[in-house]
């Protein structure tokens, strides 16, 4: 069910947050973390739509944060505090994970994000179908600018070390087809409507 799978998402991607926010709050100068709200489904047998998620409502201006496609440049993004922080939250979870997994779509009020998605770099990763394309995570290597918060996590830019591989083996890259163009003949999954869920509050 595509409201099953939308709660093993979200409170999969919680559970990322939460490690996220022990090994950053301690981090001096680090300040609030972002938190993604946990995702409940219910069961309501004599109502016609038999399953229904319910969240915490956020009140406030709603902002995405991540980057969808490579059209879409936010500014928020860049340039809030919590911008920058879901983006060093992507970076770190593609470090934790080796690359394998993304944390996607990251939007909310603040610093409470919502109805975030997860791609992986192969189908079953960790037991998870990853309900984006892995695209993303070609795009998210390619667009993502590390901050002062991906600095204070430590993690590696991924820009160095992309640009080492290939200065170490130039000869061999030439014959290779391009990656790029090898990569969209995978056909993109769109994400599943969501219409016919009910949120209630």
């Amino acid at each position: 069910s595509v409201v099953i799978q939308e709660c093993y998402v979200q409170n999969t991607a919680r559970e990322y947050a939460k490690l996220y926010a022990a090994e950053a709050e301690p981090l001096e100068g680090f300040g609030e973390v972002p938190e993604i709200i946990q995702i409940f489904l219910i069961h309501r047998p004599a109502n016609n739509i038999p399953y229904a998620t319910v969240e915490e409502e956020l009140v406030g201006e709603f902002v995405k944060y991540s980057v969808k496609d490579g059209k879409e440049v936010n500014f928020l993004r860049r340039d809030s505090e919590a911008g920058q922080k879901c983006c060093t939250f992507q970076h770190w979870v593609y470090e934790k994970t080796n690359g394998n997994l993304l944390v996607t779509d990251l939007q909310g009020v603040g610093m409470k994000l919502t109805d975030v998605g997860i791609a992986t770099l192969a189908k079953g990763y960790k037991g998870f179908k990853g309900n984006c394309s892995f695209s993303f995570i070609e795009q998210f290597r390619a667009l993502h600018q590390c901050n002062e918060y991906c600095e204070m996590m430590g993690l590696k830019s991924l820009r160095t070390t992309h640009q080492k591989q290939r200065k170490a083996t130039p000869t061999k890259s030439k014959n290779l087809p391009n990656s790029s163009t090898v990569k969209k003949m995978v056909p993109k999954k769109a994400r599943e409507p969501r219409d016919f869920i009910s949120s209630e509050h």
